[in-house]
């Protein structure tokens, strides 16, 4: 994870619609921060500001600045308009660096797999994977190269290479991608299969009936 970033937050005395319209059209976003046994706080911060730091990665660690206190945080049940997709509300948990903690991580397929290459489908079952782990240890994503994946190959939790200090949550044996293969290529296969078998016992045959001639004569 990259070095956290500093937020400056401001105390927010006014609840209801009207008060949080009015942050927003200022540019003030209403958030609620609570957490590591420590009193629920409704403060507000700068929209524009949390809007860049989550677009580097919904498990960005940040650094709370309240009233002269720095409070490390991770943005959580961040809320969004419908529509216009713009924040409404987020949520900030206070985190203890030596304390792990869970955290959904992107999980992001590189590379184009042999069986792709031979007329597969790559099918990603899972794009978001749980992991436990200290919050400056959180990636921002998990890459895997799934390039040697051919026809029918399956990428499960247990082929992942974590980094340091990152655990998945998830059984080993759970399936994360694979390479399906077309009902019409598995038709071709099919064929070409008994095609081949069919022409070995047409040779086999033609032996058979000249090593009859042969005893004849």
């Amino acid at each position: 994870m990259a070095d956290d970033v500093v937020v400056i937050a401001e105390p927010r005395t006014e609840r209801g619609s009207g008060p949080a319209g009015r942050l927003r059209r200022a540019g003030r976003l209403p958030a609620v921060v609570y957490g590591l046994g420590g009193e629920a706080t409704a403060v507000t911060v700068p929209t524009h500001d949390l809007d860049l730091i989550l677009a580097r990665g919904a498990n960005s660690l940040i650094t709370l600045r309240l009233g002269g206190a720095d409070q490390l945080a991770l943005a959580r049940q961040v809320q969004r308009h419908p529509v216009r997709g713009d924040l409404v509300h987020v949520d900030f948990v206070r985190v203890d660096v030596d304390v792990a903690i869970a955290a959904d991580v992107a999980l992001v397929c590189s590379g184009e797999p042999e069986g792709v290459r031979r007329g597969g489908l790559l099918e990603q079952q899972v794009f978001t994977v749980p992991v436990s782990a200290k919050p400056q240890d959180i990636p921002a994503s998990i890459e895997v190269d799934v390039a040697h994946l051919d026809l029918g190959g399956q990428l499960r939790v247990g082929d992942l290479d974590l980094p340091a200090g990152v655990t998945c949550t998830l059984e080993p044996d759970t399936l994360l991608a694979m390479v399906t293969v077309p009902r019409g290529l598995a038709a071709q296969m099919t064929s070409g299969e008994t095609e081949g078998e069919g022409d070995g016992g047409e040779a086999g045959g033609d032996a058979g009936a000249d090593e009859a001639d042969g005893a004849e004569g």
